[in-house]
């Protein structure tokens, strides 16, 4: 078995995959804790959609993929955000109508020009084993910028999750902190997307963060558990898809199944 694992990771491109997938697992899990708790879980399928939307318009007008999704994307994350529950329009209502509409616009472009080629087919379905050098410095680079401002900025953004009002009424910068939340979230789901695809980069936001709340109680170490929990999955689901030759978004979700199974058992037992 150790044999079989060194042979894996002595293919340059499934240590490329490993390197960026743990960077991007890890960020996707401390944004999920807040989303999740917010109750804004769909928000990573929603912007997914949006993203692949920009991509196909950048692929359209051949502009540089993420020199358009991640701006595109961090001004639909900051509305949704923005979006109260004094709003005519509910934050669910709100994804829906931003992910099918952005699905919609992607689509209509890329059958009016040049069809569904295979760079905006990786990032519906996901190709992480199809990522370059040149993918992985720059995954790297800002997948590490937002954990480190996640990190300056964590007290804040607990203050954010639990309550925007009282946090405002200390003195908080609660549109800025808002802000910053949203620019970190547009970066994960676009780098996300290049491994899970739109249709799954949501279970990377979603599992980690429910799974760990199954058995922990407090924000921190609801923190540190989604990170394990998430390195983990992926390392296993990457090695699963593999040896077995499935899919790696899929084979990373059916880990994220069995771990959050197991720790919904033990939560249970625990109460």
């Amino acid at each position: 078995m150790w044999d079989d694992l060194i042979q894996m990771f002595s293919y340059p491109f499934m240590t490329r995959a490993l390197i960026v997938g743990i960077l991007v697992s890890l960020c996707a899990a401390v944004l999920g804790v807040t989303l999740v708790l917010k109750r804004y879980s769909m928000i990573g399928d929603g912007l997914s959609h949006v993203g692949f939307g920009a991509l196909a318009v950048a692929a359209a007008f051949h502009i540089a993929p993420l020199y358009l999704a991640i701006p595109v994307v961090f001004v639909a994350a900051l509305v949704l955000l923005r979006i109260s529950e004094n709003s005519k329009i509910k934050g669910d209502a709100a994804i829906a109508l931003f992910s099918t509409s952005a699905l919609a616009i992607g689509v209509m472009i890329v059958s009016m020009t040049s069809g569904m080629n295979a760079d905006l087919n990786n990032y519906m379905f996901g190709s992480i084993l199809a990522m370059s050098e040149e993918d992985v410095r720059l995954s790297v680079i800002l997948t590490l910028a937002v954990l480190v401002l996640y990190v300056l900025f964590y007290h804040k953004i607990f203050a954010v999750t639990f309550d925007e009002t009282f946090a405002k009424a200390t003195g908080v910068k609660v549109e800025l902190y808002r802000t910053v939340l949203a620019f970190l979230i547009a970066i994960t789901i676009v780098l996300g997307m290049r491994m899970m695809g739109a249709l799954l980069i949501s279970s990377l936001i979603i599992f980690p963060a429910l799974t760990a709340m199954r058995v922990c109680k407090d924000f921190k170490s609801v923190i540190i558990c989604s990170l394990i929990l998430a390195m983990v999955s992926f390392t296993l689901g990457l090695a699963l898809s593999y040896f077995l030759a499935t899919p790696t978004g899929a084979s990373i979700v059916v880990v994220d199944m069995v771990f959050f199974l197991f720790f919904f058992i033990a939560g249970r037992k625990q109460g």
